[in-house]
């Protein structure tokens, strides 16, 4: 999902750097285009953070209902 959202990105960044050339680039242009590239790399970081969060949280509740499941098997057979 972070690789379709990073790609929306670019794709918008790109069409709006296009625009800002077509009548010629000057420095407030460079500053803008500037501006949304590091707006999206910090998008695309936390999009990532969340991915990895997400799938540690995942992880953690799976193990979690291993112990849980190991723990009635032990007290269903009276051990």
């Amino acid at each position: 999902m972070a690789d379709i959202k990073r790609t929306i990105r670019d794709t918008e960044a790109d069409a709006k750097e296009t625009w800002r050339k077509a009548d010629g680039e000057s420095v407030g242009d460079k500053l803008a285009d500037a501006g949304d590239r590091a707006r999206n790399a910090v998008a695309d970081a936390g999009d990532e953070i969340h991915e990895k969060s997400d799938e540690l949280s995942r992880d953690a509740a799976y193990e979690h209902g291993r112990i849980d499941e190991a723990s009635k098997s032990v007290d269903d057979t009276g051990v």
